[in-house]
């Protein structure tokens, strides 16, 4: 075992050699951008076959697509260094250094939405309509993004010794303020190198988002009555994973001065306001 080692003990799988990135042409290339790309791939296969299921233009689904990724990804930085701005404190330059991390998923969120909203204002296209086949690109694409994490060794949860444990090595982590005290005071000792246990939160997610997508694609999709509901329907059930998840995790980012997670905040009021959505055009067709 090494320090590139990541275990699941209760599980008896070992990882060797677990890399961040590869090295092409002189340059490293990160496995988080690969797998992005993968998922960015996978997504818009689905958006371009269901959106033309519903009557939208290739042209204008590719439009949107664009669009809604660059802004998708400038909204995920903003959001994440909105609620940093302490670590970026006289560094300004890094906020725009994406390599060392740092793309907050509600941010992006935001930031294609906002795009895919004056897209469709300047086409004429149907707003709601275009939102529920771009929601399921968009979890799928959160499925393999997740696993990004995996191999940056971050987005973990608190110490954890049960069946889904992770073993890492601390040196590894890629953010040392996501080792708790807790963590360090279980630390366990093993061929030189100093383990801590967590939840695999990204594991968490990237599971949990694979039902969220068989639900919206084989139940919602087909009993959906109105522009929307599978878009409703993903905040809600995405949502509620985030409300469980996000309280586990130790790398939150917190609502300014307060203690709050504000993803988790925003996870929660998305399930409130998609929930009364649901239930009211429920209560309406009626």
């Amino acid at each position: 075992m090494s320090e590139n080692t990541i275990r699941f003990p209760q599980l008896d799988i070992t990882f060797n050699n677990v890399g961040d990135h590869i090295e092409l042409f002189g340059f490293s290339v990160m496995y988080y951008g690969i797998i992005i790309a993968v998922g960015m791939l996978l997504a818009g296969a689905i958006i371009l076959k269901e959106g033309k299921r519903v009557g939208f233009k290739e042209d204008d689904l590719l439009d949107v697509m664009l669009w809604g990724m660059i802004c998708g990804i400038i909204g995920a930085r903003v959001y994440y260094v909105l609620f940093s701005l302490d670590d970026y404190a006289g560094r300004w330059l890094s906020v725009f250094n994406i390599r060392e991390g740092g793309l907050a998923v509600y941010g992006g969120m935001i930031g294609a939405s906002l795009a895919v909203y004056v897209i469709a204002r300047k086409k004429r296209l149907p707003f709601l309509r275009l939102l529920d086949v771009l929601v399921l690109g968009g979890v799928v694409g959160q499925i393999c993004g997740r696993w990004g994490n995996f191999f940056n060794r971050e987005a973990f949860g608190r110490y954890y010794e049960g069946r889904l444990s992770m073993m890492l090595p601390v040196n590894s982590v890629r953010q040392s303020d996501a080792v708790t005290k807790e963590m360090m005071e279980h630390i366990i000792s093993e061929g030189g190198i100093d383990w801590i246990s967590v939840h695999p939160t990204f594991l968490y997610e990237s599971l949990w988002n694979v039902g969220v997508f068989l639900i919206l694609y084989f139940v919602v999709r087909k009993i959906k009555k109105w522009d929307g509901e599978i878009f409703f329907s993903f905040l809600m059930l995405y949502g509620a994973g985030r409300v469980w998840i996000e309280g586990l995790r130790t790398d939150q980012l917190l609502l300014f001065s307060t203690r709050l997670p504000v993803s988790q905040c925003l996870a929660g009021l998305c399930v409130a306001v998609s929930t009364a959505m649901l239930v009211y055009k429920r209560i309406d067709e009626h």
